[in-house]
């Protein structure tokens, strides 16, 4: 569905969201398919071009082939791939390899959903527009280059379930527990105002839901609640990996053009959660 109303910038998000499952795992995005529906009684051909054209953008950013796809007439517009990748089995990362002392770091800053929501709100200004369609299609292509380091045990994106959600995904399928440091977790600053004067995303409820049972917040992380379990839309990359690492796993996201990942936390094995 439709985060925003530019249908350039719309095929650009969902191409570069789809995109990520395979970085997220490890693998190369070789092949995709098209998956379109639209109105096409309200939808003028011009303008379902135009979201093509950004999927196919994003996807010569990175040598993926788009070979068809597949449309129908339908009540409410959706855009999207099915994308095939390729991966060694030996570089395949899971949410189940993470190890006790892995540090975590995040690629992108919180804040994509609340961005959306203020938009679809009216309550976005020009460059909070902006901040968003380039996080929202900035590309996790890193992955496949990180899944290759020993030293990288985890990867997974942060999407539809926050922060809060997939690392928790990470800890009960590793058997870990996560301490993270408030301060040094990226949030977008627009974002932490809007959220602090009441935009905020049903989802993000939902999410907390699902995970408050398994988390202990300090005074200082409940007051950014509502980033914390913000649904990204092709958010950044969670990764658990040695600490001596960390340096080598920054540099290469400075040379593929993308700002360093802070380290955000530690995994262990004692329990005693933040």
């Amino acid at each position: 569905m439709p985060i925003v109303d530019n249908p350039f910038d719309f095929g650009c998000i969902a191409a570069a969201n789809a995109l990520s499952d395979i970085y997220a795992m490890g693998g190369k995005a070789i092949l995709a398919l098209n998956i379109l529906g639209i109105p096409t009684t309200k939808v003028a051909v011009e303008t379902i071009d135009r979201i093509l054209h950004g999927g196919r953008t994003i996807c010569e950013q990175v040598g993926v082939a788009i070979g068809g796809g597949h449309s129908i007439d339908c009540n409410e517009p959706f855009y999207g791939l099915s994308v095939c990748g390729t991966v060694h089995p030996d570089y395949v990362k899971k949410n189940s390899s993470a190890k006790s002392g892995d540090v975590l770091l995040l690629s992108k800053p919180l804040g994509i959903g609340v961005l959306a929501t203020a938009y679809k709100q009216a309550k976005l200004d020009q460059d909070g527009y902006k901040t968003l369609i380039t996080y929202a299609s900035q590309l996790n292509n890193v992955g496949s280059e990180l899944a290759q380091l020993n030293a990288v045990h985890a990867i997974t994106d942060v999407t539809g379930f926050g922060l809060l959600g997939h690392l928790l995904e990470v800890c009960k399928a590793s058997k870990l527990y996560a301490s993270l440091d408030v301060d040094d977790i990226p949030l977008l600053n627009q974002a932490v105002d809007l959220a602090a004067n009441g935009i905020s995303v049903g989802a993000a409820l939902r999410n907390w839901e699902h995970c408050r049972h398994d988390v202990d917040l300090s005074d200082k992380a409940q007051a950014i609640k509502a980033l914390l379990t913000d649904p990204q839309t092709n958010g950044g990359l969670l990764i658990a990996c040695e600490p001596k690492a960390v340096p080598q796993i920054q540099g290469l996201f400075t040379q593929n053009g993308f700002e360093q990942p802070p380290t955000i936390g530690l995994l262990n094995d004692r329990g005693n959660k933040k």
